[in-house]
């Protein structure tokens, strides 16, 4: 068995950010099950939402993030994340990240500030178009030199250990957690009393997503099975613009090309986003998306696109770097014609209940990053506020857990036991479930739903469950199988979710309910596995 004074899981900018404050305190275990650059945060293209102009003030930002959010948003969470947020983010520069600047007319330099869906000022720090991974980069850097810091690669965790599941009679507490060692097959157990969870959001469980293949929503599924609060998994945020080819796979357009003055545009080169809202382009993502997707149907076209080739070529290979030579290995010329995109599963507003220093109703787990819900998105989530979000609450956790430090209690905890098992015979019957988890959420619980569709939904997941769990005991462990347990886990409580709230709210649109209902449905929507 292992000890550290902390277990992280999650590589990206949530968990790396606590594991470095936290190792001035003691040993750190950061679990990732692949490399330590993967994560959602990698793929980050946008930036970081941030007010740092004179132009700009917290009041706008909070504005903004609550009129985005639907009336869900927790008005004390915003407040939070927003105001806290400048100090975070000039620790991170101090850390090497680097931000792009512009020169001023009078010689100096200046942070160059992106403008992105919902914003009213511009406030999106960003390094060109890569800004995830250029944080990513920053902080594994650091990592990597810091002597109380462990980076377990490879290593996926697989359930918390609770002390309730151990027999102890007091507050159900995790003291642990089950770690497969991906290299040798075998499963570690590790032994803390802070266990951080920062796994990051689930977009692998619909066919189309802007997400990397490692978003399988773990995190949650595992809090929900340790008996942690879960809330508000009906809103699933839809990016308006993932890039359509058959070559390319999860290409994210990034809302900064529509925020430079992009236009969406159909098939026929006109533009449409005017019927739809007054800020056309740019409205918030709930609304640009179900736009798109309201136009592929009234056509029958299977994209549209954005045409930014108004734009000076010059500007939009230097501002867009990524974008415009992932296009143009496509044969596509950006500076020349139309990008041909659709919506695509994004990011999840909903995770694991905390407070807003990162704490789970489980004793000992912390949730900060995509993988938590602090009320900061409510109902849908302002471009570009997730990586400020995972900033501040690392330090929040970091602050919470350094008070909160005490003699590490003495549990017995008990080795892996695998049983009779036997080797995977036929890995066809797990992709086949993947693919069937996927593709059902995709046509029933998409961005526009149904009663309907969300009942068969639930009818078929439940099946799916009892499959996956028979197969999950009875077949030895693997990186595959566990990440298809915590899908229908993850896609199970999404749907339940969506079927209580019968309304449309935010990313939560729903024909049979169109309107929002501040009666009976402005409020939270929570499970907890009894």
């Amino acid at each position: 068995m292992k000890e550290y004074d902390y277990v992280v899981v999650g590589s990206g900018i949530a968990g790396l950010s606590f594991a470095l404050k936290a190792a001035a305190n003691g040993t750190v275990a950061v679990v990732t099950k692949r490399g330590i650059l993967d994560s959602n945060t990698a793929w980050a293209q946008g930036g970081v939402a941030c007010v740092v102009s004179d132009e700009d003030s917290i009041d706008l930002h909070m504005r903004d993030t609550l009129s985005a959010g639907a009336g869900l948003c927790d008005t004390e969470a915003v407040h939070v994340v927003v105001s806290e947020g400048p100090a975070r983010v000039a620790e991170l520069i101090e850390l090497g990240m680097h931000f792009d600047e512009r020169s001023t007319p009078n010689g100096h330099t200046e942070l160059d500030l992106g403008k992105e869906g919902g914003h009213s000022k511009r406030r999106v720090l960003h390094f060109q178009d890569a800004t995830g991974m250029e944080i990513e980069r920053t902080l594994v850097a650091r990592a990597k030199e810091h002597p109380n810091i462990s980076l377990l690669e490879f290593h996926m965790a697989v359930d918390f250990i609770t002390t309730g599941k151990l027999g102890y009679a007091m507050q159900n507490a995790c003291v642990g957690l089950y770690v497969l060692n991906e290299k040798t097959g075998l499963v570690e157990t590790i032994r803390t009393d802070t266990t951080v969870l920062a796994t990051g959001g689930c977009g692998k469980v619909y066919l189309y997503s802007t997400n990397p293949d490692i978003a399988t929503g773990d995190g949650v599924a595992m809090a929900w099975r340790a008996g942690a609060t879960i809330s508000n998994m009906e809103f699933v945020q839809f990016h308006p613009t993932c890039l359509f080819h058959p070559q390319a796979k999860s290409f994210l357009i990034s809302e900064a090309i529509r925020g430079e003055g992009g236009h969406l545009v159909d098939q026929k080169g006109r533009r449409f986003m005017a019927k739809y809202h007054p800020l056309q382009e740019l409205a918030p993502r709930d609304i640009v998306a179900r736009a798109i997707d309201a136009e592929m149907k009234r056509t029958g076209s299977k994209c549209v696109y954005i045409d930014v080739t108004h734009k000076p070529a010059e500007f939009i290979r230097s501002r867009f770097p990524t974008i415009h030579e992932k296009c143009r290995n496509l044969g596509i010329d950006i500076t020349k014609e139309p990008i041909p995109v659709v919506p695509a599963a994004h990011y999840q507003c909903g995770g694991v209940k905390t407070d807003l220093h990162g704490a789970t109703s489980l004793r000992g787990l912390y949730a900060i990053g995509e993988a938590a819900c602090t009320g900061l998105h409510g109902a849908n989530r302002l471009a570009s506020n997730s990586l400020l979000e995972g900033l501040v609450l690392a330090h929040r956790a970091f602050e919470k857990t350094s008070r909160n430090r005490k003699p590490r209690e003495e549990f017995e905890l008990r080795e892996w036991t695998p049983g009779q098992v036997q080797d995977v015979d036929e890995m066809v019957v797990i992709y086949h479930n993947w693919d069937e988890i996927r593709r059902l959420m995709w046509d029933y619980v998409g961005i526009v739903r149904t009663d309907k569709r969300l009942q068969r939904a639930a009818t078929r997941l439940r099946n799916l469950h009892t499959e996956i769990q028979e197969f999950y005991w009875n077949f030895k462990i693997t990186t595959d199988l566990l990440e298809l347990r915590n899908l229908v886990a993850v896609a199970s409580l999404i749907v339940d979710c969506a079927i209580s709230r019968k309304e449309s709210r935010g990313l939560h649109y729903t024909l049979d309910y169109p309107e929002a209902d501040d009666a009976k449905f402005l409020r939270e929507t929570t499970r907890r596995r009894t």
